[in-house]
């Protein structure tokens, strides 16, 4: 006998269009030049998050495309090289996915490891990237301003997780 099993469905546009919005509005809201003590607001890296979260919730094809558009918006906003944030984006999408028979299912630490672990290593690549395109490295005190608040950000990739994963249970 078959059971019915209730399924709620969630659409592409509450787990993938509206928070690249929200990154894009993010970004855009952090880049104002507003001075707080003293100092700027960080530069974030929103997609990051959506980087690490999307593979997780549900394999698709529609998010690395998305990807690739927040990655050539990053490009274009900060004015850096064009392919940097796509290259690095995908590179944590991949590897997540790769790793997803491992990540389904852990509890919040490991996945903070491994969040930690592809962000740092995206960004120690775009940092590299960016040296090597400019003939000197930049600013480490730039990029653990970069880094950091960009790993302070998986409370909201956790949450994407814990909201969007139990959302169809076909993909499990």
């Amino acid at each position: 006998m078959k059971r019915n099993v209730a399924v709620r469905v969630v659409g592409p546009m509450g787990w993938i269009v509206l928070p690249a919005l929200s990154c894009v509005v993010a970004t855009i809201l952090l880049a104002t030049p507003v001075k707080l003590f003293g100092l700027h607001l960080p530069e974030l890296v929103f997609p990051m998050v959506l980087a690490f979260a999307w593979p997780l919730i549900r394999p698709s094809m529609l998010a690395p495309a998305v990807l690739f558009a927040l990655g050539i918006f990053l490009d274009i906003f900060w004015a850096g090289r064009l392919g940097l944030w796509p290259l690095v984006l995908l590179g944590v999408y991949g590897v997540v996915l790769a790793g997803r028979p491992l990540l389904i299912g852990q509890e919040t630490p490991v996945l903070f490891v491994w969040y930690a672990s592809a962000t740092t290593v995206a960004l120690t690549v775009a940092y590299a990237i960016v040296g090597i395109g400019a003939g000197n490295a930049p600013s480490v005190l730039t990029f653990l301003g970069w880094l950091v608040p960009t790993l302070l950000l998986f409370p909201l990739a956790d949450r994407m997780v814990e909201r969007f994963d139990d959302g169809d249970v076909r993909y499990r």
